[in-house]
């Protein structure tokens, strides 16, 4: 059998999934039940849009809880004692450059809690994949899709 793939997550991300599973089970799944007894009530099925939109959300729903129940089943919590202070992991939050550019500040966390605009990029990123492992002070080469770029390590948090 194949081995279940892991999901690394910091102990915040974890929580953060907790709270959205109870949402979906509790509150949305509640919704859209009531959602297709009133699209019910309208009569003939085969023609009533708001019903197949309200299956095709429940569908969409449940998938979600699939997904969701599924990273929390195999969540690897990141611990990061034993990682030098201003070694690059996932868990933690660098700043760095590229040329003169102007510093940018990330947190590499799982894939599960990525969200670029809030400054959390997944360890499976081209960019995250380059500083893992590296310090402050490293010059390292980030390979993009736009191709290489060069980069300063200036601060592990």
């Amino acid at each position: 059998m194949a081995e279940e793939k892991t999901f690394p997550m910091t102990l915040e991300g974890k929580e953060k999934l907790e709270v959205e599973l109870e949402e979906l089970r509790t509150t949305k799944r509640a919704e859209i039940i009531e959602r297709i007894k009133i699209a019910r009530s309208f009569g003939d099925l085969s023609e009533n849009s708001e019903y197949e939109a309200a299956k095709n959300e429940q569908s969409m729903l449940e998938g979600r809880i699939k997904e969701v129940t599924n990273m929390l089943n195999h969540a690897e919590i990141i611990d990061n004692g034993s990682i030098a202070a201003d070694e690059v992991a996932i868990g933690k939050t660098v700043v760095f450059q590229e040329d003169d550019d102007e510093p940018e500040t990330y947190q590499i966390v799982g894939a599960a809690e990525a969200d670029p605009f809030a400054g959390k990029i997944s360890n499976e990123s081209p960019i995250a994949q380059s500083l893992v492992g590296h310090k402050v002070g490293d010059l390292v080469t980030v390979e993009t899709p736009g191709g290489e770029m060069q980069v300063k390590i200036l601060e592990v948090k």
